[in-house]
């Protein structure tokens, strides 16, 4: 006698078809990349060589819309497009490594709005990484998130970055919540409240690999009850993340409640697999030099972060990546000169 099919028996199959459809999305996707990178090539290279015109590329255009009736995506502007994306990206191996995993839509996106080689690759890597849509990819652009990481790398407690090296490409300076659209005079309450209502834009903001676990977490030490703002679990690190949230500057003193909160995770909440927990301040704002001392000595696996209510100044921030780099470049050279005394 036959048993009857359970609900999981139908749910098998659909992952099956599920996974098939991605795994033939990207196929399609790896095809088209290689395709508008080798088209790119050819072009790239006979304008270069004097073979051909750029009024060539217009002659290309109108022989492919005759020859192959229904061809889409290969109008002149893409194809000077192709040839711009194969310009930025010579190298053939970086295109299978790396460019086939985000779609066009996304490298258009990149190549318009980049500024530079470092900060293409950047958004390159993040895009294929936490697998941004288009529209997330666009607003990553708008809260200027290569400068602010160049500039304002995470502040983080030295047994954190011990326990986890990589942690800077985990956790940022500063977190937009924009879509909040909180008045400048706001609660910590509000704060809760919005970041619970927009959960979802707030996971995005955090990261891929944060899976949200609770608000007002209890713990329960000595007979006493507490309530941790929320506590999110990062896959990649294998660790809880615990987020205080605190409406105005930082204050040294906030460092021993967050303490508390961590050790109370890691003796009644931590999993046997797991590592011990991350702490995170989330506030207003912050004196950097005050933060540095507090975390300098600190035996606490926590960071300090700002969150910001809106979209900042890009163009003073690209003035200052400028700065920056002009810096850098400076220095290097001096330090050449000093070599070869």
């Amino acid at each position: 006698m036959t048993s009857a099919p359970q609900p999981a028996d139908f749910a098998d199959i659909a992952r099956l078809i599920d996974a098939a459809r991605q795994r033939a999305v990207q196929a399609v996707n790896t095809t088209l990349i290689e395709l508008y990178w080798q088209v790119g090539e050819r072009i790239s290279r006979k304008i270069a060589q004097a073979e051909w015109g750029d009024g060539v590329v217009d002659e290309l255009a109108r022989y492919l819309a005759q020859s192959q009736p229904g061809l889409r995506g290969f109008t002149r502007r893409n194809l000077f497009r192709m040839r711009q994306f194969y310009e930025a990206y010579p190298d053939a191996q970086v295109v299978s490594a790396l460019l086939t995993q985000i779609p066009w839509t996304h490298h258009l996106t990149i190549l318009n709005q980049s500024k530079r080689p470092e900060e293409r690759e950047f958004y390159l890597r993040m895009a294929a990484q936490e697998k941004w849509s288009s529209r997330q990819l666009e607003r990553q652009f708008k809260t200027a998130l290569f400068e602010r990481t160049v500039l304002h790398p995470p502040k983080v407690s030295p047994v954190v970055r011990q326990a986890h090296p990589d942690v800077a490409s985990v956790f940022k300076d500063s977190y937009l919540v924009e879509f909040l659209d909180l008045p400048a005079s706001h609660a910590e309450a509000d704060l809760h409240r919005g970041l619970l209502a927009r959960l979802k834009d707030f996971l995005i903001e955090l990261g891929r690999d944060f899976c949200f676990v609770g608000s007002e977490y209890p713990l329960q030490v000595g007979g006493r009850d507490f309530a941790l703002d929320l506590l999110f679990f990062h896959r990649g690190l294998n660790s809880l993340v615990a987020i205080e949230l605190k409406v105005g500057r930082f204050e040294p003193e906030y460092l021993g409640k967050l303490n508390f909160y961590l050790e109370a995770l890691e003796r009644d909440a931590m999993k046997p697999h797991e590592h011990p927990p991350i702490g995170v301040l989330l506030c207003a704002s912050k004196d950097d030099e005050v933060v540095e001392y507090a975390l300098s000595r600190s035996t606490s696996p926590a960071l300090i972060a700002e969150y910001h209510t809106q979209l900042p100044d890009k163009a003073l921030l690209r003035a200052k990546l400028h700065e920056f780099y002009l810096q850098n470049a400076l220095l290097a050279k001096d330090a050449d000169s000093e070599s070869m005394r």
